[in-house]
């Protein structure tokens, strides 16, 4: 049997150490309310009966016995975003596959669900983050019934799925098991989508060109296929144990599809009360699976908005991750895939070479990953070293990983990795503290020392640019982006800017208390600096002209001005007013007002 890492024994102890009372009080929780064996006994006839008033003779009598389980179904479908619209069929078909082994399952619930795409450099990217929360509040009101003794969650995007799974571990006795979609098929290339974006940034591209890239990136159902905060979700899903084995990156409408989605529902049954291996999902999510998440955000170079999301997600299960949790495993975990923005391919070829399996596999191997997880697939890892398949008969079967890789310039073993660390490092230093990914960062690029030039909205940085102002070396400060600012929208307008002065061979870097996701890219960002300028952050007295020096290397992130100096100066204020309201954004001021930090989250509970 392989021996586990020594630091990942090390980190998870800390945090099992740190955690022992937070946690002790969540399983106390969730334990107390599993209760008898299928919920809906306890409810009033009135209760019931408005229950299952709707339903089909059928379901109607199983839920009058009250005798055999009953599913949640929990969807973020809406036909706008590509990603969701392969939902509008599954609560039907999810029905019928419980209808066949004689129990119920009812859709409990819609939550919302926005795309960052479609949001990007919009005032609606400002309600982006919070979303996750209010996706997790919705999750519960669609449980609150208590009709339900397990739940399928039928979510992809960036903020759904932690919101989803917050909100799932706020009912952490019921079973449940998170259900994907599957990747679009494949567009034009990355790499040709990313020219287009830049040619456009300089004028050498018109708008019906950019406009022809994009519709050929983005085309069809399906998650989009570069590697940012949506498949790094699928990814974290699946090597977290909430996932079947290999159904992360399974195209949708597909029968293989169908069979997995069929397969979640029998083992949701199995898991609840009334099943014959029941589990509930506060129980999965315990120290090691958070742990292996945040594993997995490394070797395969996820996006770094799970420097958010994860840390809220093991709160939510009364577990305390920390960013420097994230350092120190990222120290010893390799990198083991390259899908743009961190390589040319997409996740249709990381899945193709060996995918989640390959991976999984290869981090077991060398002990840099927890094999003794509980899983909804009824083992630890070893089990999701395997890959689906549908047989001549139409059964779905699991067939172990090769151990080859298909495809080295996608996804390679841990004797070979493309580079000894996750490429994702902390930053601290008299500037508060920061995340970088490193990942695709040019090896000389990794130290950045220029002047600041300081901006209080990504749009400035654009028209200083087309004004000529930038080309020279400088490190954009772009603050007041918090979450108690205006919600900590993505930034990612800049990147094609910025992409192009640093091609011009200008020495840039970025500051920011705001985001960049999964798709930083080259350009080296230090991101979420944190405290954040509406906080007092030090961020707030940086001045124009301000030598700032951005060490990736040694993990620093420093103003080089006397330090009595920059203490005593006055830290900048905005005026964010035209932030406050339009689009919706009036409602959300007590989500600004109440943000935690982002090394804490960025969330309201």
């Amino acid at each position: 049997m392989t021996v586990l890492h020594p630091v990942l024994a090390e980190v998870t102890e800390r945090l099992r150490e740190r955690s022992r009372e937070s946690r002790a009080q969540y399983l106390r929780r969730i334990d107390g309310a599993a209760g008898g064996s299928v919920h809906r006994e306890r409810l009033s006839c009135g209760n019931l009966a408005h229950g299952f008033a709707a339903c089909g003779a059928t379901d109607k009598e199983r839920l009058r016995e009250g005798h055999t389980p009953n599913l949640a179904i929990i969807n973020a479908y809406n036909d706008m975003l590509s990603a969701h619209q392969p939902y509008e069929r599954y609560p039907e078909l999810i029905r019928n596959v419980a209808r066949d082994i004689g129990i119920t399952a009812q859709m409990a619930g819609g939550v919302p669900a926005m795309c960052d795409g479609i949001t990007q450099g919009r005032a609606g990217m400002e309600m982006s983050l919070f979303s996750r929360d209010l996706i997790a509040m919705a999750t519960a009101i669609s449980l609150s019934h208590d009709m339900f003794d397990g739940a399928l969650y039928l979510g992809i995007c960036d903020k759904i799925v932690p919101g989803l799974l917050i909100g799932a571990l706020s009912f952490g006795h019921l079973p449940g098991i998170f259900v994907p979609s599957g990747p679009m098929p494949s567009g034009i290339s990355n790499e040709q989508k990313s020219k287009v974006r830049q040619a456009y940034a300089e004028g050498k591209a018109t708008k019906a060109e950019l406009l022809e890239a994009e519709a050929g990136s983005y085309h069809a159902p399906g998650t989009c296929t570069f590697y940012g905060t949506a498949n790094s979700n699928q990814m974290l899903m699946e090597i977290m144990g909430l996932h079947l084995p290999g159904s992360s990156f399974v195209a949708p409408d597909t029968p293989l599809r169908d069979a997995l989605t069929r397969e979640a529902v029998l083992r949701v049954a199995e898991l609840s009360a009334p099943g014959s291996s029941h589990l509930p999902l506060g129980h999965i999510i315990d120290e090691r699976a958070i742990v292996n998440g945040v594993i997995g955000l490394h070797a395969t170079g996820g996006s770094t908005n799970h420097l958010l999301h994860l840390v809220a997600i093991a709160r939510a299960a009364g577990i305390e991750l920390r960013w420097d949790d994230f350092d120190a495993l990222s120290s010893v975990i390799p990198l083991l895939a390259r899908v743009y923005p961190n390589g040319y391919a997409d996740v249709n070829q990381f899945h193709e070479a060996g995918g989640m399996a390959f991976l999984i596999d290869q981090l077991l191997s060398e002990g840099l990953l927890h094999a003794d997880v509980r899983t909804v697939f009824g083992t630890g890892m070893d089990g999701y070293t395997q890959v689906p398949h549908v047989d001549d008969a139409g059964a779905l079967v699991w067939k172990p990983v090769s151990k080859e890789s298909g495809n080295r310039g996608v996804l390679r073993g841990v004797a070979e990795p493309f580079r000894a660390d996750g490429g994702l490092r902390m930053l601290s230093g008299n500037l508060g503290r920061a995340v970088i990914k490193v990942s695709s960062v040019p090896e000389d690029r990794l130290v950045i020392e220029a002047p600041a030039i300081v901006f209080h909205d990504q749009d400035d940085v654009r028209k200083a640019f087309e004004r000529g102002e930038l080309n020279r070396d400088f490190i954009a400060v772009v603050r007041f982006q918090g979450p108690q600012a205006i919600g900590m929208p993505e930034l990612h307008k800049l990147t094609p800017t910025l992409s192009v002065l640093q091609d011009r061979g200008h020495r840039i870097a970025l500051l920011t208390d705001g985001r960049m996701s999964g798709a930083s890219g080259r350009v080296p960002a230090a991101i979420h600096v944190t405290p954040e300028a509406q906080d007092n952050g030090a961020i707030a007295r940086i001045r124009d002209g301000d030598i700032v020096r951005l060490d990736a290397v040694n993990g620093r992130v420093d103003v080089l001005v006397d330090a009595a100096e920059f203490e005593a100066r006055v830290p900048a204020t905005a005026d964010l007013s035209a932030h406050q309201f339009g689009l919706g954004r009036e409602l959300f001021g007590m989500f600004r007002r109440n943000a935690t930090t982002a090394d804490l989250g960025a969330g309201v509970f």
